[in-house]
């Protein structure tokens, strides 16, 4: 009988394999990094160095956030209220001209704690000072595809804009093989990527076979802004540089028409829809019904603290659900089932890691997170996919388990101190207040 490093039993098991697989009162057995069982059957005689009660809980594979900034949550709560572009313009741009190695390695840290007490198991992080992204997501134990953001002006981490590639290049060759850590080509948007970058870094993508992230189609005056210095909408842009394909991985696609979605499916171009932060920032509905109605490939992520404010999935889902059903009437539109498959398995294909995590398939990757549902606003439960969309919270989540790894134990995180990542959080605090002031 194989020795296991890890066993859970007692709890529900949502696979979100092809057929949506349940199994009640299962098990899953875990051999390193890998699911070696899983099943229903309690009287296999596992032997394990640690075995995990579910309790009756829920057990699930770890969450996909398609897409975040991870170290803007030292910017959380910051000029809200206001339009995209004169918060980009006025507050959050002059902030990021003082960053540093250190804010972002901390900033980051803090995210990983808050995804991972959230379910998050897996992050697409674009920011600035992305080495350290990728040591703190390490540190942390998450999963993760990062990338440096790239665009026309001088950066306060790599300087002129042709230094970016170079740098990217570098992480690219730094990080490769890494069992958490795989790297990303990030030009920032079409108004700020002039072609030339958006050509370059595609071919840099290409050349490693990375993918390649950028925002598309956001709002209206993006749109707008494309359409009158190329004479094209944003995906017929990217198009006519040749750079539509399935590498690449577009963020938010909010303003899109009949043929642009056509443009994304027959490309075979993935998507990430970021709900809250598209509501917060008045930028629009995103068209993902049409999208998923043409076979389009679409994950779920929260964005930044800056624009959401938080980086909690459970409530991305929930907020995504119904979104869609006031914005089209119609109450069957993105039903719970369609939305988890956002969070997990579609959106672990979104980044290119379909093969590897998203759903609890015999020799796939160990994310897995445990939903404690012994709580007022999780019984009766009836039916626990549409539980986890419309009525369970980040906090809900007991246990984490990542590349076969326990992360958090009942609520208590293993990999990361807390208290004082938090408190080198509200000293960080004290430099953006100060920025934003002079």
């Amino acid at each position: 009988m194989e020795k296991l490093d890890l066993l859970i039993r007692n709890g529900t098991i949502l696979t979100m394999d092809p057929e949506n697989t349940v199994f009640e009162k299962g098990i899953i057995g875990i051999h390193g990094d890998k699911i070696s069982f899983i099943g229903s059957n309690e009287d296999k005689g596992f032997h394990a160095k640690q075995i995990i009660d579910a309790k009756g809980g829920l057990v699930l594979p770890g969450l996909i956030n398609g897409h975040t900034h991870a170290a803007m949550s030292l910017f959380r709560g910051l000029a809200d209220d206001l339009p995209l572009m004169e918060w980009l313009n006025n507050y959050i741009f002059p902030a990021e001209k003082k960053l540093d190695s250190d804010f972002v390695f901390t900033g980051t840290l803090l995210a990983c704690a808050e995804m991972i007490l959230s379910g998050t198991t897996t992050f697409c992080d674009m920011y600035l000072f992305e080495e350290e992204v990728a040591r703190a997501a390490k540190q942390a134990g998450m999963r993760s595809l990062v990338g440096e953001v790239l665009y026309d002006f001088e950066s306060p981490n790599y300087g002129p804009v042709e230094n970016g590639l170079r740098y990217t290049e570098d992480l690219i060759q730094a990080w490769q093989g890494d069992p958490l850590v795989s790297i990303a080509v990030e030009p920032h948007t079409l108004f700020t990527c002039s072609p030339e970058l958006l050509s370059a870094s595609h071919e840099l993508a290409t050349k490693y076979g990375v993918p390649l992230i950028i925002h598309v189609a956001e709002t209206r005056n993006e749109v707008d802004d494309v359409k009158k210095r190329y004479g094209k909408r944003p995906i017929e842009h990217l198009h006519s540089l040749g750079i539509l394909g399935p590498h690449l991985i577009a963020d938010h696609c909010v303003h899109l028409q009949e043929k642009e979605i056509q443009l994304l499916a027959d490309n075979q171009v993935k998507v990430i829809h970021n709900p809250e932060s598209n509501m917060k920032l008045a930028s629009g509905i995103a068209p993902i019904p049409d999208m998923l109605a043409k076979q389009v490939t679409v994950g779920l992520g929260t964005d930044g603290c800056a624009s959401n404010n938080n980086l909690d999935l459970f409530a991305e889902m929930d907020t995504a659900a119904k979104l869609h059903k006031i914005g089209t009437m119609d109450t069957t539109v993105m039903d719970a089932s369609t939305v988890l498959r956002m969070a997990t398995i579609e959106g672990a294909r979104a980044l290119g890691l379909g093969d590897m995590v998203g759903s609890l398939e015999f020799g796939r990757k160990a994310d897995i997170i445990i939903v404690d549902t012994n709580k007022p606003h999780l019984t009766p439960l009836y039916n626990p996919i549409s539980h986890l969309v419309y009525a369970a919270r980040g906090n809900d989540v007991s246990h984490s388990i990542i590349n076969g790894r326990l992360v958090m134990e009942d609520r208590r995180l293993l990999t990361l101190d807390l208290f004082e990542i938090m408190e080198k959080a509200r000293e960080k605090s004290k430099d953006v207040k100060s920025w934003i002031n002079q």
